[in-house]
This record gives C-alpha cells, structure tokens and sequence, in this order.
C-alpha cells in the first residue's frame, strides 16, 4: 500500500538593506531517476522575480534559475510536493540508463584527499579487496557513522576529508564527503548527494506527522548494481526515507540553493513540514 506525505519546505533570506540578487540555481526538485513517486511538485519564488526557469545540469540534475529585475531585501524559496514512503530495495534498482548516468565521468573518480590524510583511518584497517564491493563499503560507511561524532553545522562549506578526520566529527556533508574520499581512493566512482530525510517523529499525540531535514549522503557505484546510497551518520543504506535533490562530483554543485549576491549581512530561515496524507488502518 502506498504511503503518500505531503512535504513543505521554506527558506527565507532576510538582508540587511535592499540588494541586487544574480540568477540564482535551485536545486530542490527529485531527479527523474528517484525511485520514490512523486505525484505533485511545486516551486514557489517570492516575493517577486522576473523569470523562472528549468533545466538539466551537467549530472543529470533537475534544476531552475531564477533572475531577479528588482532589488530586494528578502528572498523566499517555497517548495511542496507529495511523494510516496513506500519501502523499496535499493539493492534491487534496475541498472538502466538512468541510474546509470555517471558512471564513466571522471569528475567522480577524481582525488580529493591524498593518502597521507586518508592514511589514519585506513591504515591497518582498510577493507579485505576480497570483500565484494558492498560489504567493502558498508563497512566503510559504518566505520565513519561510529568513529565520528556527528555535529550540526550551520555555516556554509564542508570540511577537507583530512580536518573531519582530525576533529573526529562532522556534519552529514563532511562525513558523507569523507566517505566520498575514501571510495575514490579505492577506486570507485562517487558523488555527494543533497536531499531530505524523513524520520517518523517522537510526538505521540500526532503520528501523522514525520521529521523532515535537509540532509547529504555519498552515492557509489557498484557493479551490477548501479549507484547505492551511504549514510554516514547512520550507518545505513539509503532507502525510500531518503528523497535525493541533486548529485553531484562536488558539494558546491549540489547545494540546494546558490548565487551572486550583493555585499550584505543576511540571515536565513528554515522551516520544514511533513505529515501522511493518510495511514494504514490498524489490524
């Protein structure tokens, strides 16, 4: 049975004095090659712009451009869709010419760290070559999820793999770039992803209502099996709870917002929703 949810996401910018805003891209749409359905979509600019457009990037990403003929001292990106939470396999995803996009690109082969970093996590410790590749990387990935402690970070950027190896803790974008470095170094072709994680929430007196964050994982690719999913905060494969917005060889390109603006002091808010549109009913 299928379990649709109805997702809201606002970010609000407030700036400090009236400013000129470049094109700004926006990635908050899932890819054509989710495995979720998605039923409705919508992407609402304010408080006023000139044009919105949509497209396809480099990687195969949905993304829109907005352009902006007036200044402003506030910007608004408003999204809402309903997609569906059904549980799938993500170990059975056909390989077909989506989910295989990518996979010969050279920018997800190409070193980010080199081994002196990566050295002190995998020295003596680095997965059996003998292994298959999946439990190879799960055990990387699980590796990260427990050695590190996750901290949430506000302020722009991710991290070198060498500083969150140094710190031993990170936000999900510099683990999920760490684990990036390491497949690479293993030789696997790997991407940052950004997107939404859906958790059931804690709140009994509600349990329509679902934990909705923007979240970053690694996407790798496995033979006969196409791109997988990692979480290193968790651990865990990615599955039907994690609702991808763009992929790319870099954090930079996948951010879900990004553009030229003028010199300011800006503040940002974000608030996200998400609730069943209906339940199962009880046995």
């Amino acid at each position: 049975m299928s379990k649709p949810i109805l997702l809201n996401h606002r970010t609000s910018y407030s700036y400090d004095r009236m400013v000129s805003l470049g094109p700004q891209t926006i990635r908050l749409r899932p890819p054509l090659r989710m495995r979720n359905a998605m039923t409705t979509y919508a992407l609402t600019i304010g408080p006023n712009h000139a044009s919105l457009s949509w497209g396809q990037d480099a990687h195969d990403n949905l993304v829109s451009q907005v352009v902006f003929d007036e200044r402003m001292a506030q910007f608004i990106v408003d999204v809402s869709m309903i997609v569906d939470l059904s549980p799938f396999d993500p170990l059975q995803t056909p390989v077909d010419a989506r989910t295989a996009f990518g996979q010969h690109d050279p920018a997800y082969r190409r070193l980010i760290a080199d081994a002196a970093a990566l050295g002190p996590f995998l020295n003596g410790d680095d997965p059996s070559s003998a292994e298959t590749h999946l439990s190879r990387l799960t055990t990387l990935a699980r590796r990260i999820a427990t050695r590190l402690h996750y901290m949430r970070r506000m302020e722009p950027g991710v991290w070198a793999p060498g500083e969150t190896l140094a710190r031993e803790a990170g936000s999900c974008r510099d683990s999920a770039w760490l684990l990036i470095a390491l497949a690479r170094h293993l030789g696997y072709a790997a991407r940052f992803v950004s997107g939404y994680l859906i958790e059931p929430s804690a709140l009994q007196a509600d349990p329509d209502r679902l934990v909705c964050d923007l979240h970053a994982w690694a996407e790798i690719w496995i033979p006969d099996q196409g791109w997988v999913g990692f979480d290193t905060t968790s651990g865990l494969i990615a599955a039907q709870n994690h609702i991808p917005l763009a992929a790319s060889d870099t954090p930079e390109t996948a951010a879900p917002v990004s553009g030229l603006l003028d010199q300011c002091v800006a503040e940002f808010d974000v608030l996200m929703q998400a609730h069943y549109l209906h339940r199962e009913p009880k046995r």
